[in-house]
C-alpha cells in the first residue's frame, strides 16, 4: 500500500479497497503515516464521500487500532445507546439502569462535553467520589455484577479515532457523515454491545441541524452497524428546545434521578422510556415495543431502574447518598431568578440559547482544557405551552457568584419567546429510522 496512490484514488472519486482502508488506518495508528498524509486524504473524504462498504471497513479498521471488549457468553445480551449531543439531554444516566432492571447488559464508553452539550461525564463526575476512569476490568466486572456501568474511554479504545478526530478539528473535515460514523461507531463496537441504538438529534443546537442531514447520518450509522453484525436502531429527536428543566451537570444528575424515582420532566420520561424500549426490543428481552414501554415504565415507578442506579454508583466509588439527599451534590454560590418580562404563553425555548448561558456561567468548556463549574447551568426552566406571569421566573442561573449569574440575566431571558396563543405541539420523537434493505 503507497499511502500517496490510496489519497489520489480517493481524490479523483475512486472506491478504497478495504485493505488499502485497514493498512492506511494501521500505520495512521502506529505513526509510520504521518498526520499531513491522513489530513490529505481526511480532505478527500470530505469532498468525495466514502461508500457505504467504504465506511464500514474504515469502521472496522479503526474499532480494531486498539483494545475491543467482548461479552460473548455473558447470560444477558449487550445493548448501548448513543446520542450525537444535545441541551439537557441527561438520558444516559438513566437509560442504563432503566435497560439493566429489564434484563440487558449495558456497558457504556461515554466523553466530556466541549461548547453548549454536555458530557455525559462530567455530569456523574459531580458525584462526589464517582470514577469515569474504570479499567477494562473493572469495567466488566461493573456491568457484570450491576448490569450497566457508564466509564470514559481508555487509551487503548480505538485509539485511531482519538488521533483522527483531533486532527479533523484543526483541518476543517468534522462535518463529513462518513468520518463522523466511522468516529461514533468505532468507539461503540470497541465497546462491545450487541444492539445499538441512536439517537440522532435534530434542530438548532443539534450537530445535524436539518431532518435531511439526521437520516443521512441515521442511515450511515445504521448501514455500518448491520455490515459489521450489530442489531440496529435509531430515532430522530427534537433538539430545538432543552430536554427537561434543568441543564448543567450536578443539575442534571439531580433531574436524572428524580426521572429514576418515577417522576421527572415529562419529556425526559417519554424519551428515556421510548429509547429504552427500542434498546429491549433489537435486544431480544421484550417481544414489543409495546410490551416494552409498559413494563419499563412499572420500572421506573417501583424503584427498580433507581436501585441499579444506586448501585452502579457505589461500585464506582461513588456517594450513593446524593440520591436520597440531592443537597450532598455540588451547589451554586449564587441562584439568581430570571424573570418573565410581561404575561404570556411561552411559545419557544432556544436550546442553543439556553447552552451558550451555561457555557458563560462556568458549566462548559471552550477548550477541552477547561474547568468546569460542576454546580453552574440553568434549573426550574419554563416549557413551551406554559403560562406565565409578569415577573414570574423563566428559569434560575445558578453560578459561583451573583455578579457572574447577573450579567447573563439579558441573554437567558431572550432564550425564551413568550406569546399570547398556544404554540403547536412539540413532536419530540420526528421519526424512526427504518434500515434500508441490508442495514
Amino acid at each position: 500500500m503507497i499511502p500517496q496512490w490510496v489519497i489520489e484514488k480517493k481524490r479523483d472519486g475512486g472506491v478504497l479497497e478495504a485493505d488499502d482502508i485497514r493498512a492506511f488506518i494501521e500505520g495512521y495508528t502506529t505513526g509510520t503515516i504521518p498526520d499531513y498524509q491522513m489530513a490529505a486524504l481526511a480532505m478527500a473524504i470530505f469532498f468525495q464521500g466514502m461508500t457505504p462498504e467504504e465506511t464500514a471497513a474504515l469502521t472496522d479498521a479503526m474499532m480494531r487500532s486498539g483494545d475491543c471488549l467482548s461479552f460473548e457468553g455473558w447470560p444477558r445480551p449487550t445493548a448501548d445507546k448513543h446520542s450525537t449531543g444535545g441541551i439537557g439531554d441527561k438520558l444516559s444516566m438513566v437509560i442504563g439502569p432503566l435497560a439493566a432492571s429489564a434484563g440487558l447488559a449495558v456497558p457504556k464508553i461515554s466523553g466530556r462535553g466541549l461548547g453548549i452539550t454536555g458530557g455525559t461525564l462530567d455530569k456523574l463526575e459531580s458525584i462526589p467520589g464517582y470514577s469515569t476512569q474504570l479499567s477494562i476490568s473493572e469495567f466488566q466486572r461493573v456491568v457484570a455484577e450491576v448490569g450497566c456501568s457508564i466509564t470514559g474511554q481508555t487509551a487503548r479504545l480505538a485509539p485511531a479515532d482519538k488521533k483522527l478526530y483531533a486532527l479533523r478539528d484543526v483541518t476543517g473535515t468534522v462535518p463529513s457523515i462518513p468520518l463522523i460514523t466511522a468516529s461514533i461507531m468505532s468507539k461503540k463496537l470497541a465497546a462491545g454491545a450487541d444492539t445499538l441504538v441512536f439517537d440522532v438529534k435534530c434542530g438548532r443546537a443539534a450537530f445535524m441541524q436539518t431532518l435531511d442531514e439526521a437520516r443521512e447520518l441515521a442511515h450511515s450509522l445504521l448501514q455500518v452497524g448491520g455490515a459489521l453484525g450489530r442489531h440496529m436502531g435509531a430515532l430522530i429527536t427534537d433538539m430545538t428546545q432543552p430536554l427537561g428543566r434543568a441543564v448543567g451537570n450536578a443539575v442534571e444528575v439531580a433531574e436524572a434521578i428524580e426521572t429514576l424515582k418515577g417522576g421527572g420532566p415529562a419529556d425526559t420520561r417519554m424519551l428515556m422510556i421510548e429509547l429504552t424500549a427500542l434498546m429491549c426490543e433489537r435486544g431480544g428481552v421484550m417481544p414489543d415495543r409495546a410490551t416494552a414501554r409498559r413494563e419499563l415504565a412499572e420500572r421506573l415507578d417501583d424503584g427498580r431502574a433507581l436501585d441499579v442506579f444506586r448501585r452502579m454508583v457505589e461500585a464506582q466509588g461513588g456517594d450513593a447518598c446524593v440520591i436520597d439527599d440531592p443537597l450532598r451534590l455540588p451547589q451554586p454560590g449564587a441562584v439568581v431568578e430570571v424573570p418573565a418580562p410581561r404575561d404570556g404563553i411561552v411559545a419557544d425555548v432556544d436550546a442553543r440559547q439556553v447552552g451558550r448561558v451555561v457555557l458563560q456561567l462556568g458549566g462548559g468548556r471552550t477548550t477541552t482544557d477547561d474547568v468546569i463549574d460542576p454546580a453552574a447551568g440553568v434549573d426550574r426552566l419554563v416549557q413551551a405551552g406554559e403560562t406565565v406571569a409578569r415577573g414570574q421566573p423563566l428559569m434560575r442561573l445558578l453560578a459561583c457568584d451573583a455578579a457572574r449569574a447577573e450579567a447573563l440575566l439579558q441573554e437567558a431571558a431572550v432564550a425564551v419567546q413568550l406569546s399570547e396563543t398556544a404554540p403547536a405541539e412539540r413532536k419530540l420523537v420526528i421519526e424512526e429510522v427504518a434500515p434500508n434493505k441490508g442495514e
